[in-house]
């Protein structure tokens, strides 16, 4: 059974998304990182606790540690103790489904706002939209009477081809804290639980029920814990999603080293800890060593390994009451948090409105990233152009819906053809063709982890017709775009992509309509890397776009427009060749029964820069339609101890001709350390607007202790002294100014 449903998991969400003043206007003063700090769950309400849980039945207690409904655990009504009542949701708030089957309620008050995904709130490269985001669907959320959000996913992107790159945020430690610790911070201020998933090591579908993930500590403690330890410490995140994999032998909804040794003895978590959908194996195992919550698929829920078996286990004396109360607790703990209990003030919230619409476009219009502009194709000057050719399928697909995964049913998806007739005068006349037919392997279509298989003939077979029509636009137009990349059916949960081959034909359709219409901008929208050096080549202009949410197709035309600069960055590398990125340089993706991460702590652009691999586009990169001097970069001091923070500062000039946004990034490197090192590590980042022929001063601070490394055989953080050299720059590989500082 499980399997039938799994790929439907509600822990299979993620995304992160989040909006703000569309322009921080500093009108000459510094600008300096604002740090988010959440709300600890409070010891107020524990006699009331102890009270209710002294009257509740056993029968009662283990209602509330299992599902009830799909996305409900078991409420307490005689006490008042309601169901807590969860809602998948990285793209915006999953619709209404029934309580017992995945089959949608066929309610008509459950449209949502739908936002960009988690790749693309990072490409902004600004926690202050982490931080709309987190308030907006916070918002939405209570508006449907919810009290968790099974969001954000923060699994590191390890692989190009994971299947939910798209929704996971980047391949880099620093850049998903500062992300998810906002984004969790302003969705719990509107009185509701981020759930932050799945933790952890779940970094690839292939096999994801039970690979068994190894890696080394330092590995584990330096590159997949710190977003998760960070969502703890700072945001104070409520709730925790166990994954669906193993970790060194054990699940990790049952891993007491993960959940009790780490989560809760060395982090201090004080919250919930719920399984993803049918990712629990054992009752007494499974509370003992930390799960506090079992969900699932569809079978009876009480025949769930935390309901009637666990009240077995109780009255066989396997397992004692007094545990049992300690995870209720935990749980009315958390509803009292958020006003699910006895509070008469909870947030109401609210939902699809212009508001939160416009919070979806803050965030797209900040996360398009230019690739390439030659000759200033970009924006597109519209003097004496009286037609324009609008080529691809996805220049009219919707990605709100799709793939295996949340979605969200929205009353709001402008495409990318429907943004360019909102924007263009009418004088211009589109010319539409779809040029490529999306194509999926029927026979394994629905088969997890298959959906996009690579037939020899089926999913790149172009259509001559559709080709043809395409051909023929570009041909009697002044101008052509192509709408190319990937959608949510291709890039799905429960499915690694086989390749990074553009699918469905497009690479060679895209260089038929080049080869008539030279006047051709490719927009590639997809959440993950694709192999698109080829095009990039022969285009003059590349743009990436995203899942970019309801208001995706109006910022991705006030973009191409100019109405809007483009000043996304990437949040992972874009490789030139599969190979080259690390999970498959080390041949260790996807392993069988287990996966051994053998590239260490040189994941992403840490293995493309140490060993000197040039990748497509780098990690951090992105182009603006004006240009950027970063000048001026000193430290504070030359020398620091552990305790202190170094102060960063550099002048941003605008020198071209447009307004525009751009991202200082500072980077960490020790030469002459005694443990291995990458040769940079992203240590800080701020992203500021500079009006044309202005500069702004960029104040950035790095506690010297995120210089440390994990010392395993210590057990501690250790911050080596020596000499260190910051590197302030615009993206990995293109670095401004070099300081040296002495850390005592």
């Amino acid at each position: 059974m499980k399997n039938k449903f799994i790929y439907f998991s509600a822990a299979l969400t993620l995304m992160f998304f989040v909006s703000c003043k569309n322009e921080t206007q500093n009108s000459g003063s510094e600008t300096v990182q604002k740090e988010y700090q959440g709300k600890e769950i409070g010891s107020e309400h524990d006699a009331e606790i102890d009270k209710l849980v002294s009257q509740m039945t056993l029968e009662e207690k283990i209602g509330m540690l299992h599902g009830n409904s799909m996305f409900s655990t078991g409420a307490v009504e005689r006490l008042g103790i309601p169901e807590l009542k969860m809602a998948d949701g990285p793209l915006g708030v999953r619709e209404e489904i029934s309580r017992d089957s995945w089959a949608p309620a066929g309610l008509t008050n459950d449209f949502a706002t739908y936002y960009p995904a988690g790749g693309g709130l990072a490409a902004t490269w600004n926690a202050e939209m982490a931080h709309t985001f987190g308030n907006s669907l916070g918002e939405e959320l209570r508006a449907r009477d919810k009290d968790m959000l099974l969001s954000p996913a923060i699994n590191m992107v390890r692989t190009p081809l994971g299947g939910r790159t798209y929704e996971y945020m980047s391949e880099d430690p620093f850049l998903n804290k500062k992300i998810a610790v906002p984004l969790i911070v302003g969705l719990q201020e509107k009185d509701v639980m981020a759930c932050v998933k799945h933790y952890a090591a779940n970094n690839q579908e292939t096999n994801r029920d039970f690979v068994d993930v190894q890696m080394d500590e330092r590995t584990l403690r330096e590159i997949y814990l710190p977003a998760f330890e960070a969502s703890v410490k700072e945001a104070k995140a409520y709730a925790i999603m166990g994954a669906y994999n193993k970790f060194r032998g054990e699940y990790l909804c049952e891993n007491d080293y993960m959940l009790n040794k780490i989560l809760r003895d060395e982090w201090g978590f004080k919250g919930v800890v719920v399984s993803d959908w049918a990712a629990v194996h054992s009752t007494v195992k499974s509370l003992k060593n930390g799960l506090d919550i079992e969900m699932g698929t569809p079978k009876p829920f009480n025949e769930f390994f935390l309901a009637d078996k666990l009240i077995a286990a109780v009255k066989a004396g396997e397992i004692a009451e007094t545990e049992i109360d300690l995870h209720v607790k935990r749980i009315l703990r958390a509803l009292f948090q958020v006003k699910a209990i006895g509070a008469k003030d909870r947030t109401k919230g609210s939902i699809s409105t212009e508001a939160h619409y416009q919070d979806a476009y803050k965030i797209a219009a900040e996360d398009i990233v230019l690739l390439k502009n030659s000759n200033n194709a970009l924006p597109l000057k519209l003097d004496g152009v009286k037609s324009i050719a609008v080529i691809g399928n996805n220049a009219m697909k919707k990605n709100a819906l799709g793939g295996f995964g949340a979605g969200v049913k929205t009353k709001r998806e402008v495409t990318p053809l429907e943004g360019l007739k909102n924007r263009l005068p009418s004088s211009i006349k589109i010319n539409y063709a779809e040029g490529y037919l999306e194509r999926y392997d029927e026979k394994n279509k629905g088969k997890l982890g298959d959906i996009t298989l690579n037939g020899p003939v089926t999913i790149d077979e172009l259509d001559p017709a559709k080709v043809q029509e395409a051909v023929e636009a570009a041909k009697k137009s002044d101008v052509a775009v192509i709408f190319a990349g990937s959608n949510r059916d291709y890039e799905t949960e429960a499915s690694d992509r086989r390749t990074l081959k553009l699918p469905f034909g497009q690479e060679e359709l895209i260089k038929k309509v080049l080869a008539v219409n030279p006047r051709t901008i490719v927009v590639m929208i997809a959440g993950a890397p694709f192999d698109i050096d080829e095009v990039t080549k022969k285009s003059p202009a590349v743009v990436w776009s995203w899942f970019n949410g309801s208001e995706g197709g109006n910022a991705l035309a006030d973009v191409l427009l100019g109405k809007v600069n483009p000043s996304g960055k990437l949040p992972w590398t874009m490789p030139k060749n599969i190979m080259d990125s690390p999970a498959h340089a080390t041949k260790s993706f996807p392993g069988g029964k287990s996966v051994n991460y053998a590239e260490g702590i040189l994941i992403g652009y840490r293995w493309f820069d140490t060993k000197n691999i040039a990748p497509l586009f780098p990690f951090g990169y992105g182009l603006s339609y004006t240009t950027f001097a970063i000048e001026n970069s000193k430290t504070d001091k030359t020398s620091y101890t552990s305790n202190d923070v170094i102060s960063i500062s550099a002048e941003v000039k605008n020198t071209g001709k447009v307004d525009g946004k751009e991202v200082v990034q500072v980077y960490s490197s020790k030469t002459d350390s005694k443990v291995t090192r990458a040769s940079k590590e992203l240590k800080g980042f701020k992203k500021v607007f500079v009006k044309s022929g202005s500069s702004e001063t960029v104040t950035i601070q790095i506690p010297v202790k995120e210089l440390a490394y994990y010392d395993v055989s210590a057990k501690k953080w250790t911050v080596e002294p020596g000499k260190y050299t910051l590197k302030i720059g615009n993206s990995s590989r293109d670095i401004k100014t070099e300081i040296a500082i002495t850390i005592q």
